[in-house]
């Protein structure tokens, strides 16, 4: 085997054991094995930060490298928003309409995709990237108990929000399935050169 096909293998298999992990860490926030769930919580996030630069670095991005990261992604968030249910039940309580506003826009999103492409997004925009971060950092403070977890509860909130937002757009604009797509910005910034170019 060549070193781009085990370069290949090696970083999709970092990226499967983010969404092969998950429910496994549902397993053990729901017995209350906390530190346990929080380390290996830890590692997933720690394998969605390793595993889009490393597949750049060996080049070897594909169409099922990306929608298996945005599915592992997915699975990851839905997980952790889930545990804090599980353990911290009080925070969810007193935060449940902007979680359900989430979810509903989420909802949309996903819909959307799947009438549009029969399939869901994957286009790991620049704003995905940076709501990726900080819900990353809010589920790590709240689990590992630092810092200001309410003031970053709703970063992680707005920014989701405008990315969730955004990518509805983009499934509107976009005729097409595509993968990485840098943001609205540059898709309506190319539609406007290829008008001009008509």
């Amino acid at each position: 085997m060549n070193t781009h096909k085990t370069s290949y293998y090696v970083i999709n298999g970092i990226t499967m054991y983010r969404l092969v992990s998950a429910p496994f860490l549902l397993l053990l926030a729901y017995i209350g094995e906390v530190v346990w769930f929080k380390w290996l919580l830890a590692l997933s996030f720690l394998t969605d930060a390793i595993d889009g630069p490393l597949s750049r670095k060996f080049n070897v991005t594909s169409v099922f490298g990306s929608r298996l990261d945005s599915v592992a992604d997915d699975a990851t968030v839905l997980v952790s928003t889930i545990a804090i249910w599980l353990i911290h039940p009080e925070f969810i309580n007193s935060k449940w309409m902007v979680i359900v506003a989430l979810l509903a826009l989420f909802g949309i999103q996903t819909v959307a995709a799947l009438v549009a492409y029969q399939r869901v997004t994957s286009f790991h925009t620049y704003l995905a990237k940076t709501a990726a971060v900080v819900q990353a950092i809010f589920f790590i403070m709240i689990f590992f108990h630092l810092g200001p977890v309410q003031l970053m509860f709703y970063i992680a909130a707005l920014i989701t929000a405008v990315q969730l937002l955004e990518e509805i757009i983009l499934v509107i604009l976009l005729p097409e399935w595509k993968a990485n797509v840098k943001g609205l910005y540059w898709v309506l910034r190319f539609q406007k050169h290829t008008l001009h170019s008509d």
